[in-house]
């Protein structure tokens, strides 16, 4: 099945505590439904030493489920549905559901 949330998307968390706020995607895990959105679902993580960084406590983003999270209608910000439409010229694209816009060219 097609990706209906991809790397560099804007989203908008629709549940949890981080609800109503929103962030671009960095990174997607499909096997796990999961993806890393900037700015969302921060964590404390304690830090061992290594040669290139000091030990201490740093805050980092965790992993937050799918089905938390809405892409962002490029119209106006808000959370929308995605669709998928063929464009004349046979290519496959992402379509939001709540203004009918194109999201990726």
């Amino acid at each position: 099945m097609a990706a209906k949330i991809k790397k560099g998307d804007r989203v908008v968390v629709l549940s949890g505590r981080d609800k109503g706020r929103s962030g671009e995607v960095l990174q997607v895990k499909p096997k796990e439904d999961r993806a890393v959105v900037r700015g969302v679902n921060m964590v404390k993580k304690h830090q061992a030493q290594t040669q290139q960084q000091e030990a201490g406590i740093v805050s980092k983003e965790a992993a937050i489920h799918l089905s938390n999270l809405a892409l962002a209608d490029p119209k106006d910000g808000k959370a929308t549905r995605v669709g998928f439409k063929v464009l004349d010229d046979g290519r496959k694209v992402r379509v939001a559901k709540r203004s009918g816009e194109l999201i990726d060219g």
